[in-house]
């Protein structure tokens, strides 16, 4: 190779080459954009790729992972609180906070020793700062706040939510824009993906989520008390029992039928659950703690009207984005995830909606709906991809119970008034 030809290197790239060796065999070189884009070379004094570490503790998952641009997981761990929180009837939050600090480092230091990679050799740290249990959240960044010290890496505060909408990028090809629907036991919401940390949020709960009124009928049917249910959160005993019941049985009124705008809400669907149940109770004279004999059949009425309530508020939303020319005309895509999005029958409804309106539905794997290391890592690797939010002073940085997601445009929803054309909401198990 020519001392001019590298000479032309050198000034393209606006670097020096010094005494690495170049050949046919390890380098690849773009001779039309010669000026633009850099030589990538394979030797051992080539950059490293950027790898990632994530903490996670929003809530009751204290999750770690450490991932490589290409997205692969070269380590994660993840230490569940739900054994404890079944027995509670419900996530404390001083109780979470305690298990958190009890599990942190060793979380994350099994996922670094699963990844043969040492703190001096990450990339960066990402941790969620937001939203999420104040409490737990605290116990991730102060053990971040340390690491960050010890190590001088710089700092990728994630949110919690942002994270979940990505995810899936790290399995499709996924290109922005997109639609994203995020269910969780703390969250619903509609938005539109147009970049990293870049959303409009079309619509979100005015009340409650969907996964916590499931988990709340459950724990007012008593299915901790079920023999089929013993180890399963709230929300898997609903959709296990729901398998066998008949929806038909029990009438349920649609939630905000009368609201043509993409807003969510589940707590009045929570009351008239409770007011079913109560009649039912009085009828076959049993006492709380028992099980109806109908529970099957109200399991079934409940999931299928999340589930209906969902996916008419994401039909709309599909049909706004396509007026605004929000997406792509052609392979426009719709993102499911979050904890709820693990719940088939709710997966396959939404998917009625897909299929009608010509969208392409994608899930990332059950595993990775729930809160987890990897989608924090992840999100941390997309970030440090962009340069956008990596701090190199953490100094003052705070966690976030509560945060807003994206530029809210839910007005211009609601003025759009959007009527829905009939769906059959029909699904064959």
């Amino acid at each position: 190779m020519s001392s001019s030809f590298l000479s032309s290197i050198r000034r393209a790239c606006n670097q020096s080459v010094g005494k690495i060796v170049l050949n046919s065999d390890r380098c690849y070189w773009n001779l039309k954009c010669l000026g633009r884009y850099r030589a990538a070379c394979t030797s051992q004094t080539a950059l490293q790729p950027r790898i990632v570490l994530g903490i996670e503790t929003s809530c009751d998952d204290t999750g770690a992972a450490v991932i490589d641009e290409a997205g692969r997981i070269l380590g994660e761990s993840l230490h569940s609180q739900k054994e404890v929180h079944l027995k509670t009837g419900g996530i404390i939050p001083p109780v979470a906070q305690r298990l958190h600090k009890e599990n942190i480092h060793r979380v994350v230091q099994e996922a670094l020793d699963m990844s043969r990679i040492s703190p001096s050799e990450l990339s960066a740290i990402a941790t969620t700062i937001k939203p999420g249990l104040a409490l737990s959240l605290g116990v991730g960044l102060e053990y971040t706040l340390k690491l960050l010290k010890q190590y001088n890496k710089p700092f990728i505060p994630i949110h919690h939510m942002e994270a979940h909408a990505l995810t899936v990028r790290m399995i499709h090809p996924v290109q922005f824009p997109f639609l994203v629907l995020l269910v969780s036991g703390g969250h619903c919401l509609i938005a539109v993906a147009n970049g990293i940390s870049d959303f409009l949020l079309l619509g979100q709960s005015l009340d409650e989520a969907p996964g916590d009124i499931l988990d709340k009928v459950a724990r007012r049917l008593s299915l901790i008390e079920h023999p089929e249910c013993t180890t399963m959160s709230g929300g898997q005993a609903i959709e296990h029992l729901a398998k066998q019941g008949d929806r038909k049985k029990f009438y349920l009124k649609s939630p905000m039928a009368q609201h043509f705008d993409c807003n969510f809400s589940f707590a009045g669907l929570r009351n008239q659950v409770t007011q079913i149940i109560t009649k039912k109770e009085k009828e076959e004279d049993i006492q709380k703690c028992q099980i109806l004999s109908c529970v099957n059949d109200i399991a079934a009425a409940v999931q299928h009207t999340v589930a209906s309530h969902i996916a008419k508020r994401t039909h709309r939303a599909i049909l706004f984005c396509k007026m605004k020319g929000l997406l792509p005309q052609s392979n426009a895509a719709l993102v499911v995830s979050g904890g709820v999005a693990s719940n088939r029958y709710i997966r396959r409804t939404v998917q009625i909606v897909t299929d009608a309106t010509g969208m392409a539905l994608l899930c990332p794997p059950p595993k990775l709906c729930t809160d987890n290391g990897v989608m924090i890592a992840w999100n941390g690797i997309e970030k440090l991809k962009e340069g956008i939010g990596i701090l190199h002073n953490p100094e003052g940085i705070c966690y976030e119970p509560k945060a807003a997601f994206g530029a809210d445009i839910s007005g211009q929803v609601k003025e759009a008034a959007i009527k829905l054309p009939y769906l059959k909401m029909k699904i064959r198990e």
